[in-house]
């Protein structure tokens, strides 16, 4: 069914009760209990009864209702474009925006990395593109493949200017090498923050090309790795060759 068949109200809860996230933005769901409108994936459970449709924001708006503050239909929503490509440490998962990469990550379940995937971006039009994205996926498992070549891609990894600052430094982190968390910190100018630095290693959304995997405790410890310590040793021992 395409967007232009969803005019009916029915056809229009059925696309809810799915939580159709390919339908964000062609119509909104006002609830009349709790005064708010929302886009179709939106989470919450209205009854049926409690619910009405409008074709634009400013329809909704304009009946009383406020934007819901979970899925947030009021913001712009950006198109991700994503798929997945296998590689010799399991599955990776590209995203994409207009400006470059988004995420990258790793694992070994498809449907488990999508959900990811739309766990972390709610407000975010996710479209599969296995096509279009084939440059990518191949320079990707290269990548993960040959971790100590250097990657030709654009980034556009999202954060706060701390965690922006430290993935900066870890990708100074010549390969083959390691440092500690400490290091880390004291090489952005932030010797107090070695906490900080790992919080922002455990929020890199894009595995291997920013390697956090070369980031060590103090004695030399893997320590921990959000895609697997087991993947952290394959990519330090893969460096050292």
């Amino acid at each position: 069914m395409t967007a232009s068949q969803y005019l009916t109200d029915d056809a229009r809860w059925e696309a809810m009760r799915r939580r159709d996230r390919d339908l964000d933005g062609d119509f909104f769901i006002a609830v009349r209990t709790t005064g708010v409108y929302c886009l179709a994936s939106c989470a919450g459970r209205p009854l049926r009864k409690n619910v009405e449709f409008h074709d634009t924001r400013e329809s909704a708006r304009a009946a009383g209702f406020r934007a819901c503050l979970r899925c947030k239909p009021d913001q712009p929503r950006e198109t991700l474009r994503y798929a997945t490509v296998p590689t010799g440490l399991g599955l990776a998962l590209v995203a994409r925006s207009h400006a470059g990469l988004r995420l990258v990550t790793l694992g070994d379940d498809p449907a488990a990395l999508v959900r990811d995937l739309e766990r972390r971006f709610r407000s975010a039009r996710l479209t599969p593109d296995p096509d279009g994205l084939a440059a990518d996926l191949k320079a990707v498992a290269a990548q993960v493949d040959h971790p100590a070549a250097k990657l030709d891609l654009p980034l556009d990894a999202q954060g706060t200017d701390l965690q922006k600052a430290v993935w900066a430094a870890l990708r100074a982190i010549p390969a083959g090498t390691t440092a500690s968390y400490a290091e880390v910190a004291r090489r952005i100018g932030r010797p107090t923050a070695a906490r900080a630095v790992a919080q922002a290693c455990g929020a890199n959304p894009l595995a291997v090309i920013t390697p956090c995997h070369r980031v060590v405790r103090a004695d030399g410890g893997l320590s921990g790795y959000r895609w697997g310590v087991e993947r952290k040793r394959a990519l330090l021992a893969r460096e050292a060759a």
